[in-house]
């Protein structure tokens, strides 16, 4: 088995704010022992998160948000405009929206700690293609060999072998 590059370690390791950095590719290509790419691809890994990504795996202009885990294969295509996200980032509730808006503000004094999120690790299993403009959500499990249907946005979890597609996405067939 091909190990896999932890991207939270790869870029510098945590720190206790939320970092978000464009990685240009020879930076990622040294991060790597074998072929991969990552082109134009933003991470934000929060202060608890983690990314990994497999070996062979292709990334073109995806943005990575790990609040929690987010774990990609080796072998997948993932493409333009791409989104994994493992957390809303923000409460849906109202009031702790006000909350969270005040404690991500910079220069705000007694700035309060951020509400809690919901967060749910992101898996995507080896050999699977992801189109542009596809969104896939917290807590969701992309099953090997599969397809997401480009402007997808994956809300379940997709079994092996299958290609989805719509919003939300749905089995389309079986492969």
């Amino acid at each position: 088995m091909l190990e896999k590059t932890d991207m939270s370690k790869a870029i510098g390791g945590r720190t206790p704010f939320r970092r978000t950095l464009s990685l240009a590719r020879d930076f990622i290509a040294r991060a790597l022992k074998f072929s991969g790419s990552f082109a134009g691809c933003s991470f934000s890994i929060g202060e608890n998160g983690q990314c990994t990504i497999g070996d062979f795996t292709l990334l073109n202009g995806a943005l990575i948000m790990a609040e929690e885990k987010i774990e990609i294969g080796s072998y997948c295509l993932v493409s333009w405009n791409v989104g994994i996200a493992d957390s809303d980032f923000h409460p849906l509730e109202p009031a702790q929206r006000l909350i969270d808006a005040q404690a991500l503000a910079p220069y705000f004094k007694n700035r309060p700690s951020r509400p809690k999120l919901k967060t749910g690790p992101v898996k995507i299993c080896d050999n699977v293609w992801i189109g542009m403009n596809a969104v896939i959500l917290k807590g969701v499990t992309i099953g090997e060999n599969s397809v997401v249907a480009a402007g997808s946005v994956v809300t379940k979890s997709v079994g092996p072998n299958t290609v989805v597609a719509g919003n939300p996405a749905v089995l389309v067939r079986r492969l």
